[in-house]
């Protein structure tokens, strides 16, 4: 397997029209570890320095950093840098996946005992704050959800049916904006693709979830096949779907394709709420400006000794 290696610079900054007086944040900014995914090395430094900041992991495995800012303040800023390292992600044989119906039928809630792989699954099978179960959604998926059909293919299926109709849209969309508006106007951006197929999955009886991270950044001066994909430069989501014999599999909606080494992985939940990478409650302020800048740059990888 192939390993490559990334330098990620991730900054925020919001600037306020009023002092804020009292601030508490939560920070989703810290990459997962998984069996192809290792963080290297990882900081976060944060202007002004915080009174308190401590560090805990939630309920879905994610590392948080809480921070408290008690002095008045009429800028925050935020910036995490970290170095990753990805192996390459294996070919999976679509026709060795379980059929669709027998992971829904799997998923449901009966008294036969269940393995923790399939428990965690199930937490991901029902609605979410950003994410509804609905008919409108299963119907939409109803052409990829043919008999027998196995989980793998009937995702690509969907994830290809999303790309085809809906456009990406930056701007027209925010993150309150319903899913089922969404979806009647079939444009947005990375989170709406995102949740939109985890709802036609969930609708399914499907199990899925988002995960937030970013796309390797790539410049003129590295020309790349994937040099086109949409959402690098930013915060980018995608969808996990609960694959038995393979556990968890990737898709990127908003790109048509299987997660692979350009897609660096922060954090995953239900939807957007559960990994917000930066989110937080403040007494003052006012109107606030953002900006945020997302750079995701490849490293030599070492040579094995």
């Amino acid at each position: 397997m192939s390993t490559l290696r990334y330098a990620v610079r991730h900054e925020t900054c919001y600037s306020y029209g009023r002092e804020v007086a009292h601030s508490h944040q939560l920070l989703h900014l810290t990459p997962r570890h998984s069996s192809r995914q290792a963080c290297l090395e990882h900081r976060i430094e944060i202007e002004p320095s915080p009174a308190v900041r401590s560090e805990h992991v939630d309920a879905f495995g994610n590392r948080v950093t809480r921070v408290e800012l008690d002095r008045p303040h009429d800028e925050l800023s935020v910036r995490a840098e970290m170095i990753v390292s990805l192996e390459s992600t294996p070919e999976l044989p679509a026709a060795e996946a379980a059929s669709w119906e027998s992971v829904r039928d799997g998923l449901r809630y009966h008294s036969q005992p269940r393995t923790p792989d399939w428990l965690e699954a199930m937490r991901f099978r029902g609605e979410s704050p950003y994410v509804r179960v609905k008919r409108l959604f299963s119907d939409f998926a109803s052409d990829c959800l043919a008999s027998g059909r196995g989980v793998l293919d009937v995702a690509d299926c969907l994830m290809a049916k999303v790309h085809a109709e809906f456009t990406y849209a930056p701007g027209e969309t925010e993150i309150a904006t319903p899913l089922l508006e969404v979806f009647r106007t079939r444009r947005g951006v990375c989170q709406d693709y995102a949740h939109f197929m985890i709802a036609c999955l969930r609708s399914a009886g499907l199990a899925a979830r988002y995960v937030s991270g970013y796309l390797r950044t790539h410049t003129p001066e590295q020309p790349d096949t994937a040099s086109h994909l949409l959402g690098a430069d930013a915060s980018h989501a995608w969808v996990a779907v609960f694959a038995p014999p393979f556990g968890w599999v990737e898709f990127d909606p908003t790109n048509n394709l299987r997660v692979r080494q350009e897609h660096v992985a922060l954090a995953w939940g239900r939807d957007f709420g559960d990994v917000s990478p930066l989110r937080g409650v403040i007494l003052g302020g006012g109107s606030h400006t953002l900006a945020v800048r997302v750079q995701v740059r490849p490293l030599p990888v070492p040579p094995a000794e």
